[in-house]
């Protein structure tokens, strides 16, 4: 256990450092909060470094067992610890409130509880979307170095012995290799996501609080009205793509780049997936919002569909369209748009769910099934991406599914509890364990303030179950994990 602490400190420690980012903004806007951010600054990397060196005699290298404790203590660590700020700045906030708040953000959710962001000090809303940036980078980082060597998650998929669209392509195992090759792309698409956006007219506050968003798939926005308070088809059409290119395998994205080829995306059975699932959800709500005359041109229903459904299917959760016209939509829509939150992004991103690698496991063993129905004695091997799926992998996938709806229906059975009526709890809950910001009717897509305390901290659980795969949280919980 101390050898984990040692651990957690150096990332408390390192973790001081992103409040260089609210600190520069804050100067530069000169909302007088730089000190407040300085002070928690300094006391966070003071404790995690007074934390690292009590336990520095007692470091070892860790085991898959202690990855587990490490990710989930962790990722609830970096949330507590970011609420600081928030607290010191904004006197009345609740614990409750400001740990969503922060959860939601190194979740990559984009749901907030906060009203008024409009009238926010800059450095806050800057803080909210550095989370989002910072938390989605993590995610990544984790999916791809530490979650194969545990064994868990969607990267797991993707070991040496299990097929997958990356195999031949695959990112060297340890975590600084992938934190590497990660860390290139990531800045890269998110430096030409705010110059972008910084053209099509956003300031540069804007662009930047927007780009971290867009490229983390969180859905913080620094406006009450969402990306509907800029009213602009060009920023609708740049954010849109970066949430396509957020949702790819960032691995993909580093061989293309490499390798200076498109070739890593045409052998990409995720990828070829989500397009043919993204191209028929758009064209499909757009003729159903035309045909039902909620918008008066088949074109302006493109429009706010294919937004809105990529925001949705990539678990941003932004919104570009005010609270009467979402009112307006037929609930075939929204409720559509949930189900694409669970199963569109693909391994090794920042997205949440099932994804989409999961999705195409389940959907070519039920096909084996069906073919094993008539011909009972056939050899009949499931297959995803010509490569036949282990049965090994197979299994892993069953489990995690089962374990996904078991926490959704316990979920929403505690929501029930709190007086929430079973369409809203639904829907709250499967947005947060899918880790997209969704809220309830009658409210902006991605605003919770009307949420109660109970009812926050069962969001706050589902958003960290949801963000961490299920399984290395569940585990904890088990007496196999504590047995010598």
């Amino acid at each position: 256990m101390l050898g984990i602490i040692y651990f957690l400190g150096l990332i408390l420690a390192a973790f001081g450092l992103v409040y260089v980012l609210p600190i520069g903004c804050s100067l530069v806007t000169g909302d007088g909060l730089w000190s407040t951010f300085l002070v928690c600054a300094t006391l966070t990397t003071t404790i995690g470094t007074g934390l690292a060196a009590l336990t520095f005699k007692f470091r070892r290298e860790l085991k898959p067992r202690d990855g587990f404790m490490l990710v989930t203590v962790g990722w609830i660590l970096l949330a507590v610890a970011a609420t600081l700020p928030l607290m010191m700045a904004m006197p009345g906030l609740t614990f409750a409130r400001a740990l969503f708040e922060t959860m939601s953000g190194l979740t990559t959710t984009g749901s907030t509880v906060f009203t008024g962001l409009d009238s926010l000090a800059p450095s806050l809303n800057f803080w909210r979307c550095s989370l989002i940036w910072v938390g989605g980078l993590a995610v990544i980082v984790v999916a791809m170095g530490v979650m194969p060597l545990l064994g868990i998650g969607g990267m797991e998929l993707y070991k040496a012995e299990a097929p997958g669209p990356v195999k031949d392509q695959k990112l060297e195992p340890r975590i600084t290799e992938a934190a590497r090759s990660v860390w290139l792309v990531y800045v890269l698409l998110t430096v030409a996501g705010i110059v972008a956006l910084r053209v099509t007219g956003l300031t540069w506050f804007d662009a930047i609080c927007h780009a971290f968003s867009a490229v983390s798939l969180g859905g913080f926005s620094t406006h009450d009205a969402s990306i509907a308070y800029f009213h602009s088809p060009a920023v609708e059409f740049v954010l849109m793509l970066l949430m396509l290119a957020a949702s790819m395998n960032f691995a993909r994205h580093f061989v293309a780049l490499r390798r200076l080829t498109l070739k890593p995306y045409r052998n990409d059975p995720e990828f070829k997936a989500m397009a043919i699932i993204l191209s028929l959800s758009v064209g499909g709500i757009a003729l159903l919002l035309f045909v039902d005359g909620v918008y008066p041109t088949f074109n302006t229903s493109l429009r706010y569909a294919a937004f809105n459904v990529i925001s949705m299917a990539t678990t941003t959760g932004w919104v570009s369209f005010g609270h009467g016209n979402f009112n307006r939509w037929p609930v075939f829509a929204p409720i559509w748009m949930l189900l694409l939150s669970g199963i569109v992004c693909s391994t090794g991103t920042a997205g949440g769910g099932i994804k989409m690698f999961r999705t195409l496991v389940l959907a070519r063993q039920a096909e084996r099934e069906l073919k094993l129905l008539v011909h009972p004695s056939g050899v009949v091997p499931a297959r995803v991406g010509r490569r036949p799926i282990p049965a090994r992998v197979a299994d892993a996938v069953l489990a995690f599914i089962f374990l996904y709806f078991m926490a959704v229906a316990l979920l929403v059975f505690a929501m029930l509890l709190t007086g929430m009526g079973f369409d809203s709890a639904f829907r709250v809950v499967v947005a947060s364990i899918n880790n997209t910001a969704y809220g309830l009717p009658g409210h902006a897509a991605w605003n919770l303030h009307a949420l109660s305390q109970p009812q926050i901290w069962i969001c706050t659980t589902a958003m960290l179950l949801g963000r961490l795969e299920i399984f290395s949280v569940i585990v904890l919980f088990t007496r196999t994990f504590w047995r010598k």
